[in-house]
């Protein structure tokens, strides 16, 4: 059926298709919604995502005397050198201290909720800010006795990575 064109009350004129009205106010208003949150969502970016990506937390509690060379390369990963000693061995490791869930999350949730408060503004600060605060690199000796239990640890160096 071909569009029939109708003057309305502004003496413009405006096509009618029969069957089809225009939208009623409120779906604009939620239409509008939709595309003003899609848009801060757009702005929401850098920092929450580091946030996300910090290092886990390790568990240092490892390190105490008695616990088994599996476990503390469970936690800790593979040692950076080993050395056999009379009756044990040596062995060196290097990782990065980050955060627990809880803080991470915490962080995640600060940085989205200033992102869309400032308008995308916060970026500049906690882009920077993500990239400073992302661990500690912590280098520790631990000697095993012959069981390839810890017998004693030893932090040789923390420093930022």
């Amino acid at each position: 059926m071909p569009p029939i064109i109708r003057p309305t009350v502004s003496r413009s004129y405006q096509l009618f298709t029969p069957g089809l009205q225009q939208r009623p106010p409120v779906v604009k208003a939620m239409v509008g919604g939709v595309f003003g949150a899609l848009f801060l969502s757009l702005l929401i970016g850098c920092s929450v995502v580091m946030a996300t990506r910090q290092p886990g937390r390790k568990n240092l509690a490892v390190l105490k005397p008695g616990t088994e060379r599996d476990v503390v390369v469970g936690e800790l990963g593979a040692p950076v050198s080993t050395e056999r000693l009379d009756g044990g061995r040596k062995d060196i490791y290097t990782f990065v201290q980050g955060y627990s869930a809880g803080v991470k999350t915490s962080r995640m949730i600060f940085h989205g909720v200033a992102d869309v408060f400032s308008f995308g503004l916060w970026e500049a600060v906690g882009t920077p800010v993500e990239a400073i605060f992302d661990g500690k690199k912590i280098t520790v000796q631990v000697v095993y006795d012959q069981n390839e239990k810890v017998k004693e640890s030893l932090t040789l160096a923390v420093t930022n990575p």
